[in-house]
């Protein structure tokens, strides 16, 4: 039998496990294709899998259910998600897998235990649009070398913008940790995508924060969600001890199956 896994979390967070060795049924928790979600317990660990056919594509709908169990598992637990895909082709598989990565599980857990991730979204007016010249077709010529140093200008000046906006928010919201993004839209807009770690009895402070910042900066539009399972700071800790191309379980048996069409709007399973 093939599990679809979606996150580890502590087996002590889950009382039903403690009278029991072989995996319970979730109560009331559906996974990908609608299936029943397990608890597999593994030493002090609790796997949080899924039955799974492979031959069962996956797509959109599998990826927000796999977001889905993990926020409805975070409720109840600290976890480290799996990358969205990972499948172990048997008990076997999986078991190996736990054993032979435990003692850095435990270690991850222990790191983010009772913090969660909040994610801002800033839109900044680009502040330099660029006049609508075009670089010539040919590498060659003074318009061709003036326009590459003015390019290399107007990018020196966005980074700066950008710097400077993510200080601003380090400042005010004052996180335990951040990773920090920025891109350019077609429309003009640098958008820079924030997260934060925090504790998470800090999650009302953090949004009331939100609120008065939000008012403050006009010139900037600021999106807000959370609080997430700590997706981005979980991958750090593991980033450099797996292959980034494999999943967190990369053991025999396991396997991360493509899923090009699945898109989620917000943090998922990145844990490699």
């Amino acid at each position: 039998m093939a599990w679809y896994a979606y996150c580890i979390g502590e087996k002590q967070a889950f009382p039903e496990l403690a009278r029991h060795r072989k995996p319970i049924p979730l109560e009331s928790v559906l996974g990908v294709s609608g299936n029943q979600v397990f608890l597999y317990p593994a030493s002090d660990l609790a796997i949080v899998v899924s039955e799974h056919n492979p031959a069962e594509g996956l797509n959109q709908k599998s990826g927000v259910d796999h977001a889905r169990v993990i926020a409805d598992c975070f409720q109840h637990s600290t976890v480290l998600p799996f990358r969205f895909g990972t499948i172990f082709n048997d008990d076997e598989s999986l078991r190996k897998s736990i054993r032979s990565n435990q003692r850095q599980f435990l270690s991850n857990i222990d790191k983010v235990r009772g913090k969660t991730e909040m994610h801002l979204k800033i839109f900044v007016d680009d502040c330099c649009t660029q006049n609508g010249r075009r670089l010539p077709a040919e590498g060659v010529g003074r318009e061709y070398l003036s326009n590459l140093r003015e390019s290399a200008t107007r990018q020196r000046e966005r980074q700066t913008r950008a710097r400077a906006v993510s200080f601003q928010m380090h400042r005010m919201f004052l996180p335990l940790d951040e990773e920090v993004t920025c891109r350019l839209t077609e429309s003009g807009k640098m958008v820079l995508d924030i997260a934060h770690l925090i504790e998470r009895k800090y999650v009302e402070r953090y949004q009331n924060k939100f609120a008065s910042t939000s008012a403050m900066m006009r010139e900037c539009h600021l999106q807000l969600s959370g609080p997430w399972p700590p997706y981005h700071f979980v991958h750090r800790l593991t980033r450099g001890a797996h292959s980034p191309a494999q999943p967190v379980a990369a053991e025999p048996g396991a396997t991360v199956v493509p899923a090009a069409a699945a898109v989620i709007s917000e943090p998922v399973a990145i844990l490699v």
